[in-house]
């Protein structure tokens, strides 16, 4: 089997996704600076958070069993992979206490490198950045409804708040799904294919509760495939533009991507698919890809999905 990752990069729309640390009264997103531009961001352990809850949710994959048994909130030892998608996707690290021995020192070493577990996450995430900037609005909000009830001051409180498109990216390594090596663990393919089409499930239906509200975090763009390099393709790629003719995905810098060469001799643009909801970007007939792989979301999946059972031989 030649080496496959699957690697995509997703647009979509939504307000708020976010919050960390509170300053006085004032709720504060996620946010970072580029460029001299501050831009919000939603973290990639937020996004595995609602991927792992819509497994749950809607595909019955329970989330993996924890325990403190070791003193840190971990995996529990008994959390294997093909008992939990989670973990086969997302990784795991296993400690136990080191027992106290009188053995030398490189002896103790040994026995501590033998007591931990760790395997690598096989779907990565990236962080979803906003492609428009912040500017500082904030929300001002009381507790008016419930203050009105009694005879009690109304509390006050502002909440930073951001509408924007965002964009992130998965890389996930197909030869490695279904393997751990460190409980000799190997998935059949048919179990494999069936947890990844339940990942790109919750990815199309992705959604998160924040706020007392549900954002939608459905793909409104995305384009992406099986390739035989792991490198990212459309990592930091995807950008945009707005003016009075609507709303424009960067085309030179995505088909400056998709003429990437591999070593096998592929270009990335013979591995790719688009997917998009139409009304949104207005020059998608300007990347470079053949007709017949620029699709609806709803087909794009399906695209991903026969090439999957294709790669696996399912």
């Amino acid at each position: 089997m030649n080496n496959g990752y699957l690697h995509f990069g997703v647009v979509f729309k939504a307000a708020n996704l976010n919050y960390g640390e509170s300053i006085g009264n004032i709720m504060s997103l996620k946010k970072l600076s580029v460029e001299e531009k501050t831009f919000s961001y939603i973290s990639r352990q937020a996004l595995r958070f609602d991927i792992v809850r819509i497994l749950e949710e809607e595909c019955n994959y329970n989330k993996a069993e924890i325990d403190k048994a070791q003193g840190v909130v971990q995996f529990s030892k008994d959390s294997t992979i093909d008992k939990y998608p989670e973990i086969d996707f997302f990784g795991y690290m296993k400690t136990e206490k080191k027992k106290q021995t009188k053995k030398d020192e490189a002896s103790q070493e040994e026995e501590k490198e033998a007591k931990t577990k760790i395997r690598k996450a096989v779907v990565r995430l990236s962080d979803a950045i906003s492609l428009e900037p912040f500017y500082n609005e904030i929300d001002f909000s009381t507790n008016m409804g419930l203050a009105s009830r009694s005879a009690l001051d109304n509390d006050i409180y502002q909440t930073e708040i951001h509408k924007s498109y965002y964009t992130y990216t998965i890389t996930i390594d197909l030869d490695k799904v279904g393997v751990d090596e460190n409980d000799k663990i190997y998935l059949e393919n048919e179990e494999k294919v069936k947890r990844l089409n339940a990942l790109l499930y919750a990815i199309k239906v992705l959604n998160r509760d924040i706020k007392g509200k549900r954002e939608n975090l459905s793909p409104l763009f995305i384009i992406g495939g099986i390739y035989s390099s792991g490198n990212p393709f459309f990592y930091n790629q995807i950008k945009l533009s707005f003016s009075k003719d609507g709303i424009m995905i960067n085309d030179d810098i995505i088909n400056a991507v998709l003429q990437t060469r591999m070593f096998n001799g592929e270009t990335v643009e013979d591995k790719t698919y688009l997917g998009f909801v139409p009304g949104y970007f207005n020059n998608i007939n300007k990347i470079s890809l053949q007709v017949d792989k620029k699709m609806g979301t709803e087909s794009f999946f399906e695209a991903l999905k026969n090439d999957i059972s294709n790669y696996y031989k399912v």
